[in-house]
């Protein structure tokens, strides 16, 4: 009770009545009752008011609490009969849990369905089951749910095999038939009746109430208050930002409050937006109901009595109640699901049905409630799930009625139950034949859409708003349709079949008022005004592509069925036949001997429609009377010789000449509908229903026609008759006057026609017109598709249709056609076809598009002459046709197409003036070969078939009398020799050999001799002739490629002899550059070892110093020097925390922070890096001062961010288009001399300790000016030749000064998120620590791919790495000197103690290499005021020494581990080491007596000192490299052994560095002693945060799981931070730091500098300095952030099997790891290159730069 006593608002009466309150004696008290009813309900109407709506805002946490005591504690009393938590335990165990898994799926959660056993796709599993069962062996299908359904484990109807997981398998001795309830008592019984049906009726009553200022009868409470609730109510109509706007002025909230308020009303779908009495809710309500009705139906607002609002909380909380009670067991379920189907005594609604009926009354979060409970309830018991299923199909119609009035999504809506049910195969064939549903839902279905033309077709045009949203959410039902169909029926019963002939009736009724809908006539003249609209029936046509699918193989499935389908699907056709004839008047053609009767009609002047549904179903039933041979064996019940061939194939062969034209270009003023419509009515989405079926129903018409009258009524349609019907055909075209474009027009007809004969005759690979099953089908199609090119997975499956499951079939067929090729670390992997399936090419094969069919021609006849082939590309072997069908090879020897051919080899005889085409003649050739291998496959097979088909003999008959016309043959004979034939000579000499081959087996066939032999004798002469003609071509080509060869060296060795000197010169010049390089690599100088550091260094010639660049924008070539013109460098600097050990430091105040010394976590750093061009400093400015300029035009043509942001000073590299923001000056080397006698180290330290003393007289001096303070200035001389009041010369010229500001003050801004300001201490710092940071993380990534120190690296990382040292050693002449000088002080201080310096950090603090770079490169401020000819080398190396020792120190204080490993013995010989270690180490716990464990062995103490310093002088060596430009020795150019010594000699170290210690012990060990003593040290050992330890790991990003979908479940659980447990609904993870984070949406939106921004672009900030890297768990995208303004995505690490991304998880397959691809990003991450990416992207796709990517 303490929650509520702490709510301020609670009235101490109500308090002591809680506290009084006993649920037991309540429960005991109702037992005693006669009117239980009234008893509750009073308890109620006294309690409820209390507990609920008591303020302007909800506390659920208190309320929840009360609920349960006193509501929920009666109730569960009364139920149990003694202590809730008891009686619910005791029937937990005795219950039978259900095999059903029943889990509802949340939103995002990961849903698995496998494909191979599912019933269908909506069959799915939870993670959990799927884990747990046989599937995952399988291929199986994964997606993330849309939340809502729930998993299929345990249903026997869902799976074809492995229905139950190792979790939910029955027990085999389990008799769980037996009756639930017979575990319960009767009195329980009762109980839980009576209990149940008050809490429902109740909820259902205040769910469904209407009225605003009332209760129900009962209920009302003892005192009413004036306190009302303004309620806003959520609509799909009104964005979020109306919404938002709105309430800002109603009820005067802020942003954020309106944003909440909003956000709630979209979750819940209701959310009170005001408390108060009714005046002022009244008030709100009238503002918000005037604001939002201007231009839609206003927003729905109630003013409701705030007790009413509190039975409405109650009863929700009374449903979810109910759902956990009868969790506890299935007896409880039961008497749950009785009381709710229950019916009253008239027949009244049972308590279930009045929900469903109110439903779309209802607000959101109360139908999600109630729709739980029906889940967790009916639709979990098998036998309440049936009667619910009656239910649900008796209402039906009213159900979807408003569904469509409603305007939520279908998710929210109880209609969206069905999938539960339909897709059950007994409950689906129950309510078939019991319910008649598929009749209700197609009757329905078509009430729905009303808006007809005169003769019944549905009519889109000119639909308004109103209506295009209806039919949207009608088409919800066609899903209803398509699951019942989803399963076929294995058995029929006589009930089944009279309602699926009914059903199948009212479809065909449907299917009638879409025959000749959208219907087009050809513009000629103008072109059209509108467009028209054709995407609705489009869209229609193809929800209803899987059903009629799906209605024939429902046919298909039983012979009576079919033939009755057949029947009424053809007197369906007649009727619609019958409207379409009126005005046709009859003709008769003649053509060749033969004439036809048929009727006037032009498709180019006439109406015509490309839907014909009711057409092709006819042609798909068709094809099945064939399949299953029904048309065999019952002949006598079909009436096909009622059958009207031409009527028939009119409408389809009217559709295929509308594309004819279309191509042809006729229809050009008709706009892009009928474009779109033609490209439809081709795409594999349609054309299974469209095109197929027309060509199926071409071939069914010819198959029943004499082939002449057929094609004569093709030609006719073509509007082509009169060409070839003319007596002098073959002439064509005498006149010369004819119009050029009606020419071209009629050449693409004929090729078109020419086309679709080849089609008829030659597409056999449908089953039921060819002797072939899917199997074959699906073959050919990916052979064809891969004839093209090799495709991915994706591809192939895009191309082929799907079936109603989403399947394609593609992977039972794809391994014999086609071999895989894995991918790399980008692209995908290809199918590539097997060499032996590409003589199952055919040209004309009937889905290429023209632009497939060329690239697949042209593919396949490069294949063929790379393999020494002819490229002839002859027609393949057809499968033989069907019985049905069989009569359509005689098309081929028929006269009217023999005339036609015959035509167009006539006028090929002469070149072409546009008279005939290529592709003509192409497909004429390609009918003749068709011809030709139909007659071989005749005469291989029965013998009188070859007989009846005679081809050659055809085409061997010259013409009749009058014309003697030559035979095809001769003309062939002839066109073989045309010169302007040359591309078809192989296909014609192919035509004329196969005749030859024919004529001989023919011959062989007919003498009595052994036929075989001589015929196989004859083809292997033909063979021989064949491979020799080849050998001879392939010979002359050697010989003339010899040739070419011979004559172009000829040509070289001409013009080397003309241009002598330029070789020579160019050799010479290659002679001096590889002898320079070798000086380099062996130096002439006193001492034999490359040292790159300290007095003994190797030293620059003049020649080495010098270094000449040119200018990428005006093309100068220019010396570098310190005082010539400057050149810069393009450069990018950025935050980073990529080496970052601790990303959790808050973040400083910018003004205040002092950045001099780096702590060892290097938690943030700033990198500089260089794409490597070089441009003059003044080119630069005047392209930088233009890119702004042009950026201040666009900012005031329009609003768009681009890829950089000028006015932080980006531009992008003007040759490259990198990213930048600064330019790093480039200097030349700095000239040294050094003379021999220079100090040890500990002269050195106290010349340097004296030279700052007098640096802090001189300043205590000029700050006490006029103090007389005589003996301070005495006892501090400056050492000799230290002259503090020397000024020295600046030596670099003007440009170049300023350049060196430019690139400090960049530095200085980006490092510390400040405004530039050159006169800050803090500029030469922040270089000094990029310089440091950069070098670092080179050296990581060096070791992180295990390359080379030197020599690995890129040229622009080279170049950018000196040109940065070499500007850090002299960025302290642009500040002032004093300033630096304090630097070094201070630096040096933090190691050689100074009384005069406070506050130093201790040595566990410092990060040591950045030490070492800002000593070395402030040194030279210092060392410019002594003239006493100290060297600055030799001061180099003192730091570089003094540096080195204290990172021992360091090492040895926090890096040696507890235990050591087996003692490893060095056979002896690194004793010297190891013992010096010990010392030293035991040195240091003398010191720190209780900070240092203690460790025995020097092996294990000197290993870990020389990994831990490693990364440090692989960084020195990097930088005194760059700085002072000395060659690398050779071991350093390789990985492995012997670096340790080569670092050591080039860095000037001994191999101990511990000598260095020992050496200078008096020196040495007080500064030991005082690095020891400070406070931090023993602070820092003894505190529980763990030390950095050296060498500190390099970062990776996090481990990914193996599998994508342990990702999206992970996701799935995730909620959203702020929003109270709601779902996040764009999860996304950081794959830096592994935060789950909820992007893209208001709730998680916080500040950042000013602007909102999401939860992504703030954790960038805290994360990764700016920069991220993400990964949407819900798109498997890739998200890359830099900043607020920049992002784009990138491709996932996770493929499938087929070597293909997921973006979007659309294709559903199994997700992997590809660890290639991740390494690649982690490159990007660790390089610094993701901003880089981002700016290369956003150049390459401008729409990325319009994404507001600080939103996600």
């Amino acid at each position: 009770m303490a929650a509520a006593e702490t709510d301020s608002e609670v009235p101490c009466a109500r308090c002591s009545d809680f506290l009084n309150f006993s649920a037991k004696d309540t429960a005991a008290k109702w037992l005693e009752v006669d009117n239980l009813h009234k008893e509750v309900y009073q308890h109620l109407a006294c309690f409820v008011p209390k507990i609920y709506c008591l303020g302007p805002n909800l506390n659920p946490q208190n309320e929840d609490l009360l609920a349960q005591l006193l509501l929920q504690g009666p109730l569960e009393w009364y139920l149990c009969g003694e202590e809730p938590t008891v009686g619910l335990a005791k029937l937990e165990q005795s219950n039978q849990p259900s095999q059903l898994c029943g889990h509802v799926f949340k939103v995002g959660e990961p849903t698995y369905s496998c494909r191979d056993c599912a019933a269908d796709p909506t069959c799915v599993l939870c993670m959990q089951c799927f884990l747990g069962s046989v599937h995952k062996e399988h291929r199986y299908r994964m997606t993330t749910s849309g939340g809502g359904g729930f998993c299929d484990c345990g249903d026997t109807e869902a799976w074809k095999k492995g229905p139950y997981c190792q979790k939910h398998e029955p027990n085999i001795g389990d008799s769980s038939q037996k009756d639930p309830l017979a575990n319960l008592s009767e009195q329980m019984i009762d109980r839980t009746r009576n209990v149940f049906s008050i809490i429902l009726k109740y909820a259902v009553d205040m769910l469904t109430w209407e009225k605003e200022n009332e209760l129900p009868e009962g209920l009302e409470p003892p005192a009413r208050g004036d306190t009302y609730y303004c309620m806003l109510f959520n609509d799909e109509v009104h964005t979020y930002e109306q919404v938002i706007y709105t309430l800002q002025k109603a009820v005067n909230c802020t942003q954020k409050e309106a944003v909440s308020f909003a956000t709630t009303v979209d979750r819940d779908g209701r959310k009170s937006v005001r408390f108060g009495d009714f005046q002022f809710c009244e008030q709100a309500k009238s503002v918000i109901v005037r604001n939002t009705s201007r231009q839609t139906k206003p927003l729905r607002v109630q003013v409701m009595h705030s007790s009413v609002v509190a039975h409405q909380c109650f009863a929700l909380k009374a449903l979810n109640w109910l759902g956990q009670i009868i969790r506890s067991s299935d007896a409880l379920r039961r008497i749950l699901c009785l009381v709710g189907l229950h019916q009253g005594p008239n027949g009244e609604n049972s308590l279930v049905d009045t929900l469903m009926l109110c439903d779309s009354k209802m607000w959101k979060g109360a139908r999600n409630v109630y729709h739980q409970l029906f889940m967790s309830s009916l639709l979990m018991d098998p036998k309440y799930k049936k009667l619910f299923a009656i239910q649900f199909a008796k209402n039906y119609e009213r159900l979807q009625s408003d569904y469509v009035k409603d305007d939520h999504d279908r998710e929210f809506s109880v209609t969206d139950l069905s999938v539960q049910m339909f897709t059950v195969p007994s409950l689906a064939r129950m309510l078939i034949t019991e319910e008649n549903l598929m009749t209700t839902i197609i009757q329905t279905f078509v009430d729905h859409l009303r808006h007809r033309d005169l003769q019944g077709r549905f009519q889109f045009e000119r639909y308004t708003a109103q209506q295009a949203f209806k039919f949207r959410r009608v088409q919800s039902l066609i899903g209803d349709l398509k699951y019942v169909l989803i399963s076929r029926p294995t058995e029929w019963s006589n009930e089944l079949r009279d309602k699926f002939l009914e059903g199948f009736e009212a479809f065909l009724e449907l299917l009638k008022c879409m025959q000749g809908m959208d219907p087009v006539v050809r513009q000629v003249g103008q072109h059209i005004e509108m467009e028209p609209e054709w995407e609705a029936a489009f869209t229609l046509q193809m929800k209803l592509t899987h059903i009629i699918s799906m209605m024939q193989e429902w046919c298909a499935s039983d012979e009576r069925v079919l033939i009755e389908a057949y029947k009424k699907c053809l007197s369906a056709l007649t009727h619609c036949h019958s409207g379409f004839t009126d005005g046709e008047q009859p003709i008769t053609l003649t053509m060749c001997g033969h004439s036809v009767d048929t009727i006037r009609y032009c498709v180019s002047q006439e109406k015509v429609s490309i839907h014909l549904p009711v057409s092709r179903l006819l042609a798909g039933l068709h094809a099945l009377l064939s399949k299953t041979e029904v048309a065999y064996r019952f002949p006598e019940l079909l009436p096909l010789s009622e059958l009207s061939p031409p009527m028939l194939i009119e409408h389809p062969l009217r559709c295929l000449v509308l594309c004819a034209q279309v191509h042809a270009g006729m229809w050009r003023r008709n706009g892009f509908s009928l474009v779109n419509q033609i490209y439809y009515y081709h795409n594999v989405k349609c054309r299974v229903e469209m095109f197929d079926k027309d060509l199926v129903m071409l071939q069914a018409g010819a198959s029943m026609m004499d082939p002449n009258h057929f094609l004569m009524i093709v030609l006719s349609r073509f509007e082509l008759f009169h060409i070839f019907s003319s007596a002098d055909c073959r002439k064509r075209y005498g006149r010369e006057n004819i119009n050029k474009d009606v020419v071209q027009q009629n050449n693409t007809l004929i090729e078109e026609m020419l086309h679709l004969v080849i089609m008829v005759v030659g597409e056999r690979y449908i089953a039921g017109v060819g002797q072939v099953e899917s199997y074959d089908e699906i073959k050919r199609e990916i052979i064809h598709q891969l004839c093209i090119r090799p495709m991915a997975h994706s591809e192939l499956v895009k191309a082929l249709p799907e079936n109603e499951n989403k399947e394609t079939g593609m992977e039972r067929v794809i391994d014999h056609v086609a071999l895989f090729k894995k991918p790399g670390v980008t692209g995908r992997g290809l199918y590539k076809l097997r060499p032996e399936c590409a003589k199952m090419f055919n040209l004309y094969f009937n889905h290429y598009s023209r632009a497939d069919q060329s690239k697949a021609e042209e593919a396949q006849r490069k294949i063929k002459r790379q393999n020494g082939e002819d490229s002839v590309l002859p027609p393949p072997v057809p499968p033989h046709f069907c019985p049905l069908f069989g009569s359509l090879v005689n098309i081929l020897q028929c006269d009217v197409l023999l005339g036609i051919l015959g035509a167009v080899l006539q006028w090929a005889m002469e070149p072409s003036g546009g008279h005939w085409s290529e592709s003509m003649l192409q497909r004429v050739l390609h009918l003749l070969g068709m011809g030709l291998v139909e007659e071989q496959q005749h005469l291989t097979g029965s013998t009188e078939d070859g007989i009846s088909f005679n081809f050659t003999l055809k085409i061997s008959r010259p013409g009749e009398a009058p014309g003697n016309t030559p035979s095809i043959l001769a003309l062939l004979e002839t066109l073989q020799n045309a010169p302007h034939l040359e591309v078809h000579k192989d296909m014609i000499r192919w035509i004329l050999k196969t005749v030859a081959n024919i004529k001989t087996t023919r011959e062989c066939t007919a003498s009595a001799s052994p036929a075989d032999s001589s015929g196989h004798s004859q083809e292997e002469t033909v063979r021989d002739k064949d491979k020799a003609e080849r050998k001879r071509k392939a010979e002359m080509a050697r010989l003339r490629r010899e040739k070419i060869m011979a004559q172009m060296s000829e040509m070289q060795r001409h013009f080397i002899n003309e241009n002598k000197d330029l070789f020579q010169q160019s050799l010479e010049e290659l002679d001096a550059t590889t002898s320079t390089s070798l000086e380099h690599s062996s130096p002439s100088t006193c001492d034999s070892t490359l040292v790159c550091v300290g007095p003994r260094r190797w030293r620059a010639g003049a020649s080495d110093r010098r270094q000449v660049v040119t200018c990428i924008l005006c093309q100068e070539e220019q010396e570098i020097r310190a005082d010539g013109k400057a050149m810069v460098l393009a450069a990018f600097v950025q935050r980073s925390t990529v080496m970052s050990k601790n990303r959790k430091r808050p973040p400083y105040n910018p003004d205040k922070y002092d950045p001099l010394f780096m702590h060892p976590d290097l938690s943030f750093g700033t990198h500089t890096g260089s794409c490597g061009h070089i441009m003059h400093s003044h080119c630069w400015q005047r392209y930088f001062e233009a890119v702004q300029a042009k950026e201040q035009r666009r900012q005031q043509r329009l609003r768009v961010h681009t890829s950089y942001d000028v006015e932080n000073g980006e531009f992008l590299c003007p040759l490259c288009e990198c990213l930048s923001n600064t330019v790093i000056p480039l200097l030349p080397l700095t000239k040294t001399t050094c003379s021999t006698e220079q100090p040890d180290q500990r002269q050195w330290i106290n010349i340097i300790s004296q030279q700052i003393k007098a640096l802090h007289a001189a300043r205590k001096k000029t700050n006490a000016e006029g103090v007389d303070d005589a003996d301070s200035a005495e006892d501090c001389h400056p050492p000799d030749g230290f002259r503090l009041d020397h000024t020295p010369k600046n030596p670099y010229s003007g440009t170049i000064k300023e350049m060196l500001t430019t690139f400090g003050t960049a530095t200085y801004k980006v490092g510390l998120k400040v405004h530039p300001n050159e006169q800050d201490a803090r500029v030469p710092i922040m270089c000094w620590g990029s310089c440091a940071y950069t070098i670092q993380s080179i050296e990581r990534l060096l070791v992180d791919e295990e390359k080379p120190l030197f020599g690995s690296l890129p040229c622009r990382q080279n170049d950018c790495l000196s040109s940065l040292t070499r500007f850090g050693s002299a960025c302290w002449t642009a500040s002032s000197q004093a300033v630096v000088h304090g630097h070094f002080i201070r630096l040096l201080a933090a190691l050689v103690p100074d009384s005069q310096v406070e506050n130093t950090p201790c040595i566990l603090d410092i990060d040591m290499f950045h030490m070492l770079v800002s000593l070395v490169l402030s040194y030279p401020a210092l060392h410019c005021l002594d003239s006493s000819g100290m060297s600055e080398d030799a001061a180099q190396l003192h730091l570089l020494h003094l540096v080195t020792i204290a990172h021992i120190v360091q090492i040895l204080l926090t890096s040696i581990p507890e235990e050591v490993r087996m003692e490893q013995e060095s056979g002896g010989a690194e004793r010297e080491e190891e013992e010096s270690v010990c010392l030293l180490y035991n040195t240091l716990r003398s010191h720190l007596s209780s900070g240092l464990h203690e460790v025995t062995s020097g092996w294990h103490l000197w290993h870990c000192v020389k990994t831990g310093i490693l990364p440090y002088l692989r960084a020195a060596a990097l930088f005194f490299h760059y700085l002072n430009g000395a060659p690398v020795p050779p071991e350093l150019h390789a990985v492995g052994v012997g670096e340790w010594e080569a670092l050591c000699g080039y860095l000037c170290l001994p191999s101990n560095p511990l000598q260095l210690y020992y050496n200078n012990l008096e020196l040495l060990e007080p500064l030991l002693q005082g690095w020891c003593s400070h406070p931090g040290v023993l602070q820092a050992l003894q505190s529980s945060t763990a030390l950095i330890r050296f060498p500190r790991e390099s970062n990776h990003l996090i481990e990914l799981p193996e599998d994508y979908s342990a990702l999206i479940n992970q996701a799935s659980s995730f909620t959203c931070p702020k929003s109270g447990g709601d779902k996040s609904r764009a999860p996304t993870l950081c794959l830096v730091c592994g935060a789950m984070l909820c992007s893209q949406s208001y709730c998680c939106q916080t500040e950042l500098e000013g602007d909102d921004v999401g939860a992504c672009t703030a954790h960038t900030f805290s994360c990764g300095a700016g920069v991220g890297i993400f990964l949407r768990v819900r798109e498997s995208q890739v998200l890359f952030l830099a900043g607020k303004t920049k992002g784009c995505f990138y491709a996932p690490p996770y493929l499938d099997d087929y070597g293909e991304t997921d973006q979007g998880l659309r294709r559903g397959n199994p997700l992997h790891l590809c660890q290639e691809r991740y390494r690649k990003i982690q490159k990007l991450w660790r390089q610094h290159s993701i901003t880089e990416e981002i700016g290369h992207a956003q150049e390459a796709n401008q729409t990325l730069v319009g994404i507001d990517w600080q939103h996600l």
